[in-house]
């Protein structure tokens, strides 16, 4: 990620499919986290954010820290050994392999995305324990039922699996996003978990900035109400304290208490 051609905004030269003149919500949250892997042009789009919505970085730590909780609630409590990460992201601090198999070494993670830079990174970062299990899927969300089927082939769908659709509905409307959701849940066996969690229109502030994100060419992102997040949940049986700002969903004694404007949740399927 040190090329002087790509830091700069050019084509990769490597031939990746990796377009650096476009800023990428990947790449964005990235430099929010504070790490490497992005481009003067997801710097430029990330700084705009942040006058406009200062609050911005705050989000994205609480929205890892949500992640954070969700799994190792999953791991834990739930006592979960299987999970299907889709959206994954770039890799930073406190993946989620990294948090189940802290909790329980034999976990088996399988990470989804269709991006080259994200699934470049996450084979040369993400690694398992030698207990469990830890692979990656070049595949697209729209197309929920090859997730699936490919799927099946590295984890026990006879076993209950935790699936994982961390700040990535927003990118899909609500007519797109409902059937993708609900199609992934149907393929999961009884006892399985869902949690997510993305941006709410619930601030000014924040509804003004995703505009003018959406607007600078990169991939649309979509705001919702929490109502309209609660449909994702419809038909499974809430954890406590069901949807709620991230903040709120079951926080540690240290989890930070900004007010932040995206909401989370996790259900059980029966």
């Amino acid at each position: 990620m040190t090329d002087v051609s790509a830091s700069q905004g050019a084509p990769d030269p490597a031939g990746t499919g990796i377009d650096t003149t476009v800023p990428h919500s990947a790449r964005i949250w990235n430099y929010w986290l504070g790490g490497k892997d992005n481009y003067a042009v997801d710097r430029e789009a990330g700084d705009q954010y942040k006058e406009i919505f200062p609050g911005i970085a705050v989000v994205a730590r609480t929205s890892r820290g949500f992640l954070t909780r969700a799994v190792r609630y999953l791991a834990g409590e739930a006592g979960i050994r299987q999970f299907l990460d889709i959206g994954t992201g770039l890799p930073t601090a406190d993946n989620t392999h990294q948090v189940a198999q802290a909790v329980a070494p034999e976990s088996r993670i399988v990470y989804v995305d269709n991006d080259p830079l994200v699934l470049a990174h996450a084979r040369a970062l993400l690694t398992s324990s030698p207990e469990g299990s830890c692979d990656y899927l070049d595949a697209d969300i729209r197309n929920p039922a090859a997730i699936l089927d490919t799927a099946a082939s590295l984890l026990d769908f006879t076993r209950p699996i935790a699936l994982m659709l961390m700040g990535i509905m927003g990118h899909f409307t609500d007519d797109e996003a409902y059937p993708i959701v609900s199609a992934l849940q149907a393929g999961l066996p009884s006892g399985s978990y869902f949690a997510l969690y993305d941006g709410a229109d619930t601030n000014e502030a924040f509804n003004q900035a995703q505009e003018g994100y959406n607007a600078s060419g990169a991939v649309p992102y979509y705001l919702r109400s929490p109502e309209r997040f609660r449909r994702f949940f419809e038909g499974l049986e809430l954890v406590e304290p069901g949807v709620v700002p991230l903040v709120q969903w079951r926080p540690d004694p240290g989890t930070e208490q900004a007010e932040i404007y995206s909401y989370g949740g996790m259900g059980r399927k029966p």
